[in-house]
């Protein structure tokens, strides 16, 4: 269930990360580039059709709707608190926020990331086992369950890039909701 969100609604950037090789933690970096319709340079899930290992498996021809990973600061607090010594990009993510809360977005939010970067969200990181073989118990951590008992997946979000442009850590992010009614995030 989406919930009615402000237009309003922004965050910032607290740390950006890639890699080139398909490691599941991500260095950090200064700077990185987003390029339109393919994701973030120098990052091996970069590209039009899928590049997670899986999916590529299962059919490499697909869209690759999981282009750029984005995790709240705030799961980092949350698990922590619990005892997982976890930062950023160590989960695979290429930008951490603060400030946004990223699950209750609609499906086709643009997300504007500093000057000129625009990511269209399109669902929720799936998590799995490579979870537990960063952290033992990590991935029983990430999943909640509502007050109704569904299922919470707060590993993060997955976006595709409209616009390019640099995102450093400090940047901006400005949220522009897609028109009602709003469709809740599910797995991609």
């Amino acid at each position: 269930m989406v919930h009615r969100m402000e237009q309003k609604q922004a965050g910032a950037v607290t740390a950006v990360s890639r890699s080139a090789a398909h490691t599941f933690s991500k260095p950090n970096e200064g700077r990185i580039r987003l390029l339109a319709g393919l994701g973030v340079e120098g990052d091996a899930h970069m590209g039009e059709t899928v590049k997670h290992r899986s999916r590529v498996a299962a059919d490499p021809s697909q869209p690759n709707l999981r282009q750029v990973h984005l995790i709240h600061a705030e799961l980092h607090d949350e698990l922590r608190d619990a005892g997982f010594d976890v930062s950023a990009g160590q989960m695979g993510e290429n930008v951490t926020t603060r400030g946004l809360d990223l699950l209750a977005l609609p499906v086709g939010t643009r997300l504007h990331l500093g000057a000129s970067a625009v990511v269209e969200v399109t669902g929720l990181r799936n998590p799995c086992a490579q979870l537990d073989r960063f952290r033992e118990g990590l991935m029983a951590a990430v999943p909640d369950r509502d007050e109704d008992g569904n299922l919470i997946r707060k590993a993060g979000i997955m976006g595709i890039v409209l616009v390019g442009g640099e995102v450093s850590p400090g940047a901006a992010i400005r949220v522009e909701l897609p028109p009602e009614p709003y469709r809740p995030l599910e797995r991609v």
